[in-house]
């Protein structure tokens, strides 16, 4: 059964997946020279952000983090599904997960950032709703930026 726990960043799975993110982003980043940036865990705590991971059982199959950049704006960031459980629609769950905490911390918009060569996750951000954007950071690893406005309970009345 695929579940997705809120987990701190430092958590043994949560340092366990986030090396395999950023082996796989340094091996396959255009022209090498990816930069590293650990997760500070305290962007990564209530009020001002979660961190979640994703596990089939006890299994962990992915990860994903959000935190906020302003009151009302979130970003998601380190979003990772390891490589052979792609295809099945868990980046959406996690992406989906992340909206609903970023939703209950107070968000009304959240962003990411990612790399054009990452055909999947572009897609897998385009279907879920995401709107490309001029740069909001200076991520020397990013060369594509996205948006979307959430829809909050509160926002219908």
């Amino acid at each position: 059964m695929t579940t997705v726990r809120r987990s701190p960043v430092s958590t043994a799975d949560a340092t366990m997946l986030l090396d395999e993110y950023f082996d796989a982003r340094r091996s396959g980043h255009p022209g090498g020279g990816y930069v590293t940036s650990t997760p500070l865990p305290e962007n990564f705590e209530p009020p001002t952000g979660e961190f979640v991971i994703l596990y089939d059982g006890v299994l962990p199959l992915g990860c994903g983090g959000v935190r906020a950049l302003s009151p009302d704006r979130f970003e998601i960031k380190h979003l990772y599904v390891r490589p052979e459980t792609r295809g099945r629609g868990l980046g959406r769950l996690l992406v989906g997960e992340l909206e609903q905490i970023a939703a209950s911390l107070g968000a009304h918009d959240v962003v990411l950032d990612t790399h054009a060569s990452l055909d999947a996750a572009n897609g897998l951000y385009r279907s879920c709703g995401y709107t490309e954007i001029d740069a909001y950071n200076a991520n020397p690893n990013a060369t594509t930026w996205f948006t979307k406005r959430l829809t909050t309970a509160s926002s219908h009345g």
